[in-house]
């Protein structure tokens, strides 16, 4: 399969690399104007920009705002360190590096016009694979709801679970028409629907958080740093006798080392996110 080159099956059956980059030009465009209009809908900007001017005022300390970004980039980005599940963590990865392989060779090969490069189709096979992997893992073991809530993972929400169904769909319509030696058969319809959907579907699927979930993790890291506390009051030493004397029934609710209460929440290894 991996020797197989899908892309240049089109051209082979004469469909040519000007059509197939108009319609990567308008998938592109429909990302951006549905992720905008998902923006305008959600006001997701102005509560980042609305945030950020309080944190300011309220940052009891100065910081470097460009190692915070590195930090977030190689943390939360690029090794997904917001999942404390090690597994959801790799079923995590699995699906991002596979979508951004699967769609970066595809652009290359298509506006490179290198459609039967051998090593950009291994490295779009790759991608489709660790794609279908990880949508696939994700579905059946740590789909929204199943493992949290108990519900079937047959139980299914075309807003909340388009963009998890569009990655399946389109990962594994990708590797159906490699295996059944690609052209412009059924396959390859099924190929152009699963895109169309993922694509253009992103002010209804959930597609677009892929672009706020670091700008938040950003915000979250600055306003810790800075001292603004995300605009909450200060945190307080439980143990304190100062703070006991302050709130007097903390050591009736909590005794009087509250800190070493015990592992609460922390007993049971996380199952879901």
């Amino acid at each position: 399969m991996f020797s197989n080159t899908p892309i240049q099956s089109l051209v082979d059956a004469g469909i040519g690399y000007a059509s197939m980059q108009t319609y990567v030009t308008v998938m592109v465009a429909l990302v951006i104007v549905m992720t905008v209009l998902d923006m305008m809908h959600k006001k997701s900007a102005q509560y980042f920009f609305e945030s950020t001017k309080k944190a300011e005022k309220n940052a009891t300390k100065s910081v470097s705002k460009g190692s915070i970004l590195v930090q977030t980039v190689v943390t939360d980005v690029v090794l997904s360190g917001e999942f404390h599940n090690q597994t959801r963590r790799l079923v995590h990865l699995l699906t991002m590096y596979g979508f951004i392989a699967f769609n970066a060779t595809t652009a290359m090969m298509i506006f490179g016009e290198n459609a039967a490069d051998a090593t950009l189709n291994t490295v779009w096979h790759t991608g489709a694979l660790s794609l279908f992997i990880g949508s696939w893992w994700f579905w059946f073991v740590f789909k929204v709801d199943v493992a949290a809530e108990g519900n079937a993972w047959t139980n299914i929400e075309i807003k909340r679970d388009m963009f998890s169904l569009s990655l399946m769909a389109t990962s594994t319509a990708a590797l159906g028409w490699s295996l059944t030696g690609a052209g412009t058969g059924v396959w390859f319809i099924i190929v152009i629907l699963a895109t169309a959907s993922l694509f253009g579907g992103v002010y209804w699927s959930k597609f677009a958080h892929m672009f706020f979930k670091p700008a938040a993790a950003f915000n979250k890291r600055v306003v810790h740093a800075d001292g603004s506390n995300e605009n909450l009051p200060e945190d307080i030493d439980l143990n304190s006798p100062a703070t006991h004397e302050r709130f007097p029934d903390i050591p009736q609710y909590m005794g009087k080392n509250p800190e070493n209460m015990g592992l609460g929440i922390k007993r049971e290894e996380p199952k879901h996110y």
